[in-house]
């Protein structure tokens, strides 16, 4: 490994990746410099299966160190979904040492400039690249998430976020040239000549809050937007989830150091059981930034409590799907299977409201009454997870026990249409892994307007947990979905409809509401997967999230420009 990088060395090898990635979000096709498959490692300083595994189980049981500042204590204690205790420690940090530390280190890494970050946090997501089998392990057992979808969610396509937060940081910061000559002609006197120059600042230390379900997909974007404006990066994952981040602290660390700057500019804050320390955080003087992926209380309290910062959330929300009618009514049920139980419906995009007519749906079939499309859903999702080894593929583990006593409770709401089922993991017998269920409620106006209590569907519930909701029309199957938008957010929409009118009027909705959809649905996309460079996830613009990934806003206030001007 070089012992330094120079800045023009780090331009010239990153500067085409940065240009293809500001061409793809120019463009929005398909573009990803990432490889998906396993196989494409191994080559060019890059681990391959074996050795990605062997680095895994090496971590396990061990401190890591990772030589920062204040550190006046060693905490751990992640236990995996899959029953593995990982036994590692992580440094914790005297806060009040830690940040002036991090702060130290920012004036340097302005004056950098916009190029030179983006090449930093290029090479830092290159090398976490070339450890992706190693990553993948680190985000399986603290997710919970079967090995193929870690590999590939917590491998490339969470680089893929972050090298599309970086290109966003690069295109807002060289908007503004470093410097300009004003001239202005004042008749027959001399003109008025100033030189300008003006200066991207970052704003602050920048706190990234971790989650456990996504450490790395959700945490990437705000991790690398705030590190390429110039700001430095304090890491608070989740105590579940600590492994992955950690790792990508020490990457960034090693990378800085070699190229020139403060290694101590990306920390890692974990956390006594217990402690709960990012209240504590979220509200120093010096957090200026904070990016947030949780629950809506918390997401609630940091908006409310830390006026001092910049506060980016992804709260909780209510999926829906609103099926009127389709032309592929065989794609459709695959393709609305395969969504429900993709991890176990642990993702904030997975669909949970299944709107449809109490009356039944045109398809390329025939008529389908409701509780004839409810069973053909039920059996495709036993269809699908009806193998074992396929169903542990695709759902996982589940994550915590609060997801699994939400599950259990379900079943009470109403008629069960599909009871879920355990799965025996041969690999990993401590698993809990569980099926989906799905229930049916009745979506009637007056169980929903005036009401004195809200229907279960009117509320979030995380997990594998999906309700066919029956609704008397297509018109109170929008009214529903535009109020659950509106008061509970949503990071999707997906909707199957071969009526124009309704099609319209869903996408009307969706407009008004800020909501992203997903129409007619029934190959190989799902509502609730997104592209990096294509796709936007979550809008901002409802209550599911206050921030969209990745768009000009989410990265444009993370810094300022200041204007240094003198006369010519």
């Amino acid at each position: 490994m070089a012992a330094e990088l120079t800045a023009h060395d780090l331009i010239a090898k990153h500067r085409p990746t940065l240009d293809q990635a500001l061409e793809a979000i120019r463009t929005r096709a398909y573009w990803s410099p990432h490889p998906e498959h396993p196989k494409a490692y191994g080559e060019n300083g890059s681990l391959d299966a074996a050795a990605g595994k062997a680095a895994f189980d090496a971590l396990l049981g061990t401190r890591l160190d990772l030589g920062q500042p204040g550190t006046d204590d060693w905490v751990g204690g992640e236990v995996s979904p899959y029953g593995v205790e990982l036994g590692v420690t992580y440094p914790h940090a005297d806060i009040d040492v830690l940040l002036p530390a991090m702060k130290a280190g920012q004036r340097a890494w302005r004056d950098a400039g916009a190029e030179i970050r983006a090449a930093v946090c290029l090479e830092i997501l290159k090398r976490i690249s070339d450890r992706t089998h190693e990553f993948a392990h680190a985000v399986m057992h603290t997710s919970g998430q079967a090995f193929m979808m870690a590999f590939q969610a917590g491998g490339p396509h969470a680089q893929d976020r972050g090298l599309e937060a970086v290109a966003y940081a690069y295109v807002e910061q060289v908007r503004t040239p470093d410097t300009a000559e004003w001239t202005k002609p004042q008749g027959k006197r001399e003109p008025l000549a100033l030189t300008k120059q003006f200066t991207p600042v970052p704003r602050g230390i920048a706190l990234m809050i971790g989650c456990n379900t996504f450490p790395t997909w959700n945490g990437y974007p705000g991790l690398f937007a705030s590190l390429a404006t110039g700001n430095a990066v304090l890491v608070k994952p989740h105590p579940r989830a600590v492994l992955p981040l950690a790792l990508t602290v020490g990457v960034a660390r090693e990378v800085l150091t070699e190229a020139g700057f403060a290694a101590d500019l990306v920390a890692l804050a974990a956390e006594r059981p217990g402690e709960g320390i990012a209240k504590t955080l979220a509200t120093r003087p010096e957090i200026r930034i904070i990016d947030y992926t949780g629950s809506t209380s918390f997401g609630d309290w940091l908006e409310a409590n830390a006026r001092q910062a910049e506060v980016y959330t992804e709260k909780a929300g209510v999926n829906t799907v609103l099926v009127e009618s389709t032309g592929d009514y065989k794609g459709m049920l695959a393709n609305l299977a395969f969504s429900l139980s993709l991890y176990s419906g642990q993702m904030c995009t997975t669909p949970q409201n299944l709107l449809i007519p109490r009356d039944g749906i045109r398809t390329d079939q025939g008529h389908k009454t409701f509780d004839e499309v409810v069973a053909d859903l039920a059996r495709a999702v036993d269809g699908l997870l009806g193998d074992d080894a396929r169903a542990n593929a695709l759902l996982g583990a589940i994550v915590n026990p609060d997801v699994k006593a939400r599950l259990e409770a379900a079943a009470s709401l109403g008629e069960v249409a599909l009871a879920s089922r355990e799965v025996a993991n041969p690999e990993f017998p401590d698993a809990v892994v569980r099926t989906p269920v799905i229930v049916k409620l009745d979506g009637a106006r007056k169980f929903w307007e005036g009401a004195e209590d809200e229907p279960a569907y009117l509320s979030e519930c995380f997990g594998p947990v999906s309700f066919a909701v029956a609704v008397d029309s297509a018109a109170d199957a929008l009214d529903l979905l535009r109020r659950t938008i509106r008061e509970k957010g949503a990071m999707t929409v997906g909707a199957y409809t071969t009526d124009e009118e309704v099609g319209q009027g869903i996408q009307e909705v969706c407009l008004e509401e800020a909501a992203q959809l997903s129409l007619n649905l029934t190959g190989g996309v799902y509502v609730n997967q997104t592209a990096a460079f294509s796709d936007f996830h979550g809008s901002g613009g409802n209550p599911a999230a206050n921030a969209a990934l990745c768009d000009g806003a989410f990265v444009a206030n993370r810094f300022r420009v200041v204007e240094v001007r003198k006369e010519a």
